[in-house]
């Protein structure tokens, strides 16, 4: 077993308000404490943030997931930056586990932002020597950084759970839920030696999808089907897609997501899906509603174990995103 042990007198670990517990269990991993940080409001509404301990000539890593509010734990984390770039940092890490501005990646209309650039921009201006983020909605946006990125999978935790307990068969598909999520549902199927169907997906609105034919003849025979994306927000897609898989014959459908947001009442509405028999996703973003057919697994492994690499100057290139193979031991 890999002890991971840093130094603590050369790093200092913090944590916004998004997500501390991930945070915590970051540090925890590498056997250094979470610093506190002190965030409170003026009258105005202004930010007051003030990091608790001395970051001078140190490594820090700020944790900061972009959940709702994103727009308060996006200035939260810009504030925190600053401070350390201000306050004398060797380097600063911005460790944020979910990038949710990764969706805003291309101009598909007139006159509207690619926020995804945006904030990487940002991001640098504000102090980041360093980003470290997973899984991003479109892979382009490792692209818009000009500092260095390093986008990681959980790829490999739903591929241990799923073998440890018994979830694929012989008579189970991969589904990739839309052909822009194709090759990170191949690299999946690969790895737990199943084929892959990829549907086809039309947006109408953020809550309306439909889906083409192209599933009936991949889907033909297999009873079992393992939906595999990178986010669930509102669940519209991973609930259109069932109905449909259901009408072609599937039996039973578990749900896999890295980053599972769960807004309004999503999760509630794939927990009375009766064929849906579970649903696995990571702590990228903090979930306080537990179901029994829902199965959150922790990605502070995977984080710690990329950070203490690169502290000590060895590659992570098989924890990336965009690996083509991951070894099965390097979290334990």
């Amino acid at each position: 077993m890999q002890l991971h042990i840093l130094d603590p007198n050369d790093v200092r670990f913090f944590s916004g308000r998004s997500h501390p517990r991930l945070a915590s269990d970051i540090a925890a991993f590498l056997s250094v404490p979470l610093s506190s940080t002190h965030i409170s409001h003026f009258s105005n509404d202004n930010l007051y943030i003030q990091l608790g301990a001395s970051v001078r000539g140190r490594k820090v890593f700020i944790v900061q997931s972009l959940v709702p509010p994103v727009s308060t734990h996006l200035m939260e984390l810009f504030m925190m930056l600053d401070i350390a770039r201000g306050a004398g940092a060797k380097e600063i890490h911005a460790i944020i586990p979910y990038y949710s501005y990764a969706r805003s990646d291309k101009k598909d209309a007139p006159r509207i932002s690619i926020t995804a650039r945006l904030i990487a921009d940002l991001l640098q201006t504000a102090g980041a020597t360093h980003i470290m983020t997973m899984t991003l909605h479109s892979p382009q946006v490792h692209g818009f950084f000009n500092l260095p990125t390093d986008p990681l999978t959980a790829r490999h935790l739903f591929i241990r759970y799923i073998k440890e307990h018994n979830l694929n068969s012989d008579n189970a598909i991969v589904i990739s839920p839309d052909m822009g999520r194709a090759k990170p549902a191949a690299r999946f199927a690969k790895l737990l030696d199943l084929q892959i169907a990829a549907a086809q997906k039309h947006r109408i609105s953020d809550t309306e999808v439909t889906y083409n034919d192209t599933l009936d003849r991949q889907v033909e025979g297999y009873q079992k089907a393992l939906i595999y994306d990178d986010e669930i927000a509102t669940g519209i897609t991973v609930l259109e897609l069932s109905n449909r898989l259901l009408g072609l014959g599937i039996q039973e459908i578990i749900v896999i997501c890295t980053h599972g947001l769960f807004a309004g009442n999503a999760l509630q509405r794939l927990k009375e899906f009766p064929q849906i028999s579970s649903i696995i996703t990571t702590d990228t973003v903090p979930i306080r509603k537990r179901l029994a057919k829902l199965k959150v697994l922790s990605v502070a492994p995977v984080f710690g174990e990329a950070i203490w690499r690169n502290l000590n100057r060895l590659s992570i290139g098989d924890l990336f995103s965009g690996s083509e193979d991951h070894s099965e031991d390097t979290t334990d």
